[in-house]
């Protein structure tokens, strides 16, 4: 029962706007975040198919004391879930229904003329539909690899395709099949809402679920082994332990994050994925003193700043609309803030800074303020050159950056930008020939080793293609 209520009362927090939806949960102190999240996700999704059946069931009229967010939750598992395993006396009132509330179900079916649960959920009335984003599953190098994880899914029934070679590839997955990801050498891809909640090598920290565009800062950071590194805005801990796992668990990472309930988590699924090079702060990244001499030789910083999620495609009833200019204004002062006060410690030489955010002022204007803020002292590093979605075009130089969406990447909408320390002229790498290296590291690199921006100091040197 603990799980149900729990879920109702995040759904009730969105409605009255108290805060996001991983805010909400992680503030529920409920044990298993990850469970309820799931459960408070989809049934969200479903949220408009839920309202249709409860009112032809007439279900809250015939149950008037069982409270609706509540009775939400418990239909959405009745029917779309894994059926009631708790619930109480809650769970007898709904499970009295269940006949009728199963044939609503049907008679919905056959309105909309789809044969399947999934198919309700396609918009009408000419709206278009977002394509779906594939089930990325990265590989944890820290505690197992990529062909052991492979032979494990294919022992299960799976058939493996390959390594992709064209972004198309991924979205024409379906049933049981997956693939190898392009662009980074431990990313698999499954079809859309394959479900691994339950799987043993989820269970055992050995796969992580991370959608791609997530993956990235990590990735394009790419810190080497023994490197000092700063995550400033850590929980809940994917691309922290992403990082661990490209430094082989070796050096330091320096991991923040203002939220105690979110730290706590995240030293949950740390210690579940195997990282022991990261010591957690409960601190405000901006209270960190650059000078300290604890950080003397930080010289890799990820910087994944509080954002206004626009990107995020499972986006919420209560966050469908675009974020008001008041807070997109707050969010890009912030983020300003964090990223000036990144650069700003003493031996760093390169920074990832990134969002899930679709928004030009938490993403190109963001950067640019920093940059002209910080003069010549960093500039941008032109990543992953074959990526099809680049930066808007709001600055010279801002096609360096990175974006994401659903329909040029097959991701969440996300922003990536990656800075690099100035050097004398005629010492420095160029920014292109630096990011060239990355794009090929998905095919020639499994190891982790050649994929970050400072990888090809020893192979080439090209004239700077970057923002001064």
């Amino acid at each position: 029962m603990a799980l149900y209520s729990a879920a109702a009362s995040v759904l009730a927090g969105l409605q009255r706007r108290e805060g996001a939806l991983k805010t909400l949960v992680y503030k529920s102190r409920f044990q298993n975040v990850k469970q309820l999240y799931a459960l408070v996700s989809e049934t969200l999704r479903y949220s408009l198919v839920l309202d249709s059946i409860m009112a032809g069931a007439a279900l809250l009229k015939a149950e008037k004391k069982l409270p609706p967010h509540l009775a939400k939750v418990l239909v959405y598992d009745l029917l779309f879930g894994k059926g009631l395993k708790c619930g109480g006396r809650w769970k007898v009132l709904v499970l009295k229904h269940r006949a009728r509330l199963q044939a609503e179900l049907a008679r919905l079916k056959v309105r909309r003329k789809v044969s399947c649960n999934e198919d309700l959920l396609a918009p009408t009335d000419g709206m278009i539909q977002a394509p779906q984003v594939p089930r990325y599953v990265r590989v944890n190098t820290l505690k197992t690899c990529k062909d052991d994880v492979v032979d494990y899914f294919k022992r299960q029934g799976y058939s493996y395709l390959g390594r992709a070679v064209r972004m198309e590839e991924l979205s024409s997955l379906s049933g049981k099949q997956f693939l190898l990801d392009p662009h980074l050498p431990e990313l698999l891809v499954f079809p859309p809402q394959t479900d691994f909640h339950e799987n043993r090598l989820y269970v055992a920290g050995h796969i992580i679920l991370q959608d791609k565009a997530s993956c990235l800062p990590a990735f394009l950071l790419s810190p080497p082994s023994e490197a000092h590194v700063i995550d400033a805005c850590a929980a809940p801990g994917n691309k922290t332990s992403h990082m661990a796992a490209i430094m082989k668990n070796k050096g330091q990472i320096f991991a923040f994050d203002l939220d105690p309930n979110r730290l706590a988590t995240m030293s949950t699924m740390l210690v579940q994925a195997g990282v022991s090079c990261c010591e957690l702060a409960n601190q405000d990244f901006l209270t960190i003193d650059p000078s300290d001499p604890k950080y003397n030789n930080v010289t890799y910083i990820l910087l994944d700043p509080s954002c206004s999620g626009s990107g995020m495609v499972n986006r919420l009833p209560a966050e469908e609309s675009a974020p008001s200019s008041e807070r997109l204004r707050a969010l890009a002062g912030f983020q300003r803030k964090a990223l000036s006060h990144a650069l700003r410690f003493p031996a760093l030489q390169c920074l990832a800074y990134s969002t899930c955010s679709v928004q030009q002022e938490e993403n190109e204007d963001v950067v640019w303020d920093v940059l002209q803020e910080h003069g010549t002292a960093f500039r941008l590093v032109n990543v992953l050159p074959s990526w099809p979605h680049r930066g808007l075009a709001t600055f010279p130089g801002a096609e360096c950056c990175l974006r994401a969406c659903p329909t040029a990447t097959l991701t969440n909408g996300f922003f990536v930008a990656v800075l690099e320390r100035q050097q004398e002229c005629n010492s420095q790498v160029s920014s292109s020939s630096l990011l060239a290296e990355v794009d090929g590291g998905a095919e020639r690199s499994q190891d982790g080793e050649g994929r970050g921006p400072f990888a090809a100091h020893k192979k080439r040197r090209k004239k700077s293609q970057c923002v001064k």
